[in-house]
């Protein structure tokens, strides 16, 4: 993207006059495009600070900027030299997603910073705000004073204006796996972003980052007790945050700023800030739907390593072949594959006597579906590395274009997945994969920052508490509430591979432990945690005895032309909208409660004026519960227009899954 010309002072003027309570003798600001959200700097002291607001009323009280070097600090003595004003207004068009174009508008201020004492170093803020939020990064330009550099604490802050209600996982949580919690921000311990918030005012607000690119992964702490939150960077095992070379950049620290709960799963404000697609031919790139040898495991049916009840045999992934190709998914994931197993020192060249990768791939290829591969790594990162190269070649030589990764010990070396050392490590497996023409499903990642719009072959990632929890944990599983939570918080960090779509809710393994739904839920989810590779998770044999309802998990595309949100309440409840790419027309919509029953309201405006639909509706059966009775689904149809209204019960743990299909013009 070309950089604008800066713009004159009558333009800085008319930024200041749309910003209510703006100063221009002692403070700098920027407006987003709608004139609703303003942003100020000054220095105060010699310490540089920023401020939001949103139509006059303060978001963000005096918040301050800078770091802690090893050479030296970027805290105090400094000075704002200029400021440069520019704006920018297009769209794009993503190649998966929620939506398929993209609008881009916002308005940019940089501020250049300087420190007054010797060797004066340099750096500069670049603020972006949009109608939905705003982020900003730091710039350090090419300068004599400033080369290699460590950075060992950034000094950035979030002064909120009220205790607000945040729902957070703590920063310790083991692969960002845990149960999000309400809380008030003065209550918070240190915590991963996203960190989600409700006003008294009734706002939303969530902060994350954008674009994390050899950094460190930015967590939150409330300073000293208070509602200011701190930048608190994942450290390297020897205690610094990064290591830095100028000139270079810092990622992109972000706040969605929403009227309601539903705009901010809209906001395509973390995506607008990463890099366009580096991939020139992007075609390889599908997503889709698969099923895999997976929930066996879980159900001890199988094992991963080799022996008796081996899971990754010839003769049971070429079962698992056939049945994807009778139901139209893209592929076959087989876990379990490769030497190493029994030791966790995995070799991903050799395969287990049992498993001939050749006639696997083959006959997959002849029925139109790929085999998708899978590296476990135990946090051997360098073991991984070493082997890399020959690994993707491997699966490249035999058509196999998706790869699950994964890290389910301590990355090596005690080094933290989401410091600087797991960032640099995930990129080189994403950009390698990419070079091989190989899709990425990322599980144990550092937490997502939207490079799925620079990499798309970077499809998902797991940093959420999936649905395997419901077969194995000790405490019962997921409770209801869990997905209505992290659509608002894991979700606005991008795709997530929760795996959705099973069918059998005892669990022989842990009686006591299951999945805490209804069937119609599950179907719900498919739509609602969005994800453009999206695994079906059970066992083929339960879909074989519920062919019904697995017909909508077959119906259901997993990447978007648009997608709405016509009711939300985070905690309780949502129902999200997504219309079918291509000429079809169809809406594919998906909703859920939490342990509260609750009769769903759906006003259908926003289907095309004067056009009738079908609508196959798949809803709770009627004595339907969670707890008791979760199986009964039923599937009724109904002709429906823009003016229509769907009323319909949701059991606890519920939910509801429609296709509306077009029928004709009403007038026809």
């Amino acid at each position: 993207m070309k950089r604008l010309p800066n713009y004159s002072l009558l333009w800085v003027s008319f930024i200041v006059f749309l910003c209510t309570g703006c100063n221009p003798a002692s403070q700098l600001s920027v407006s987003s495009p709608d004139g609703n959200l303003c942003l100020h700097v000054e220095t105060e002291n010699g310490k540089l600070y920023y401020e939001l607001s949103r139509n006059g009323k303060p978001i963000l009280d005096k918040s301050r900027l800078g770091f802690i070097l090893k050479e030296d600090t970027l805290a105090g003595h400094l000075e704002i030299t200029e400021a440069l004003h520019h704006s920018f207004s297009g769209t794009w068009e993503q190649i998966w997603g929620e939506d398929r174009i993209v609008e881009n508008n916002y308005h940019e201020m940089t501020i250049r910073v300087q420190k007054t004492s010797a060797p004066k170093r340099k750096f500069n803020v670049v603020f972006r705000l949009f109608n939905d939020g705003f982020g900003f990064r730091y710039e350090f330009p090419e300068q004599e004073a400033l080369k290699d550099f460590v950075i060992m604490d950034e000094l950035t802050e979030f002064a909120l204006t009220g205790d607000h209600k945040a729902w957070s996982i703590p920063y310790e949580a083991h692969f960002y796996e845990a149960l999000y919690e309400a809380s008030p921000v003065s209550k918070l311990g240190w915590v991963s972003t996203p960190l989600t918030m409700e006003t008294n005012d009734g706002l939303f607000l969530s902060i994350h980052e954008a674009n994390l690119t050899d950094y460190a992964a930015m967590n939150l702490i409330p300073k000293e007790g208070s509602i200011t939150l701190k930048a608190n960077l994942t450290p390297w095992s020897t205690g610094e945050k990064v290591f830095m070379k100028a000139p270079g950049v810092t990622p992109w620290r972000t706040m969605i700023v929403a009227e309601n709960a539903g705009d901010l799963l809209l906001s395509r404000l973390m995506l607008n800030l990463n890099e366009p697609c580096r991939i020139q031919d992007t075609s390889w790139i599908q997503p889709g739907r698969y099923i895999g040898i997976w929930w066996t495991y879980h159900m001890h049916k199988h094992t991963w390593h080799t022996g008796p009840r081996h899971g990754a045999t010839t003769a049971n992934a070429l079962r698992h072949i056939d049945f994807a190709a009778r139901h139209g998914f893209q592929g076959v994931l087989i876990e379990g594959w490769n030497k190493g197993w029994d030791t966790y020192h995995f070799n991903f060249t050799e395969p287990y006597p049992d498993f001939d990768l050749k006639q696997i791939t083959d006959y997959a290829a002849s029925k139109g579906v790929t085999l998708i591969g899978h590296h476990e790594t135990d946090g051997w990162v360098s073991d991984y590395e070493n082997q890399l190269e020959a690994a993707f070649n491997l699966y490249k030589d035999h058509g196999v274009q998706i790869v699950k990764t994964g890290y389910v010990g301590k990355l090596l070396d005690g080094k933290e997945r989401h410091s600087q050392f797991g960032v640099r490590h995930y990129r080189k497996v994403i950009e390698l994969a990419a070079d091989k023409h190989i899709m990425i499903d990322n599980h144990e990642p550092v937490m997502p920052t939207g490079l799925q719009r620079t990499f798309p072959n970077l499809m998902t990632q797991e940093g959420v508490r999936g649905q395997e929890w419901d077969a194995w944990d000790k405490d019962g599983g997921n409770p209801p509430v869990h997905t209505t939570i992290i659509p608002f918080t894991r979700g606005l960090a991008g795709p997530m591979d929760f795996t959705p779509g099973t069918f059998r809710f005892e669990n022989p393994v842990l009686p006591q432990t299951r999945v805490q739904t209804t069937l119609a839920k599950q179907l719900a989810l498919s739509v609602v945690l969005y994800s453009p590779l999206q695994m079906a998770s059970d066992e083929i044999e339960n879909y074989e005895r519920n062919p019904e309802p697995f017909s909508f998990i077959t119906t259901c595309p997993t990447t978007w032309e648009q997608t709405i949100v016509p009711e939300a309440k985070i905690g309780e409840y949502v129902t999200i909208a997504r219309k079918e790419r291509g000429n079809s027309g169809r809406w594919f919509i998906g909703s859920i409660t939490n342990e509260q029953p609750r009769e769903m309201q759906l006003p259908l405006s926003f289907l095309d004026k004067g056009k009738r639909y079908k609508a196959v509706i798949y809803r709770d059966g009627d004595k339907a519960d969670y707890r008791t009775n979760p199986y009964p689904v039923i599937i009724e149809e109904q002709e429906v227009t823009g003016e229509s209204t769907l009323q319909i019960a949701q059991a606890p743990g519920g939910g509801t899954g429609i296709i509306l299909t077009v029928l004709s013009s009403s007038g026809a």
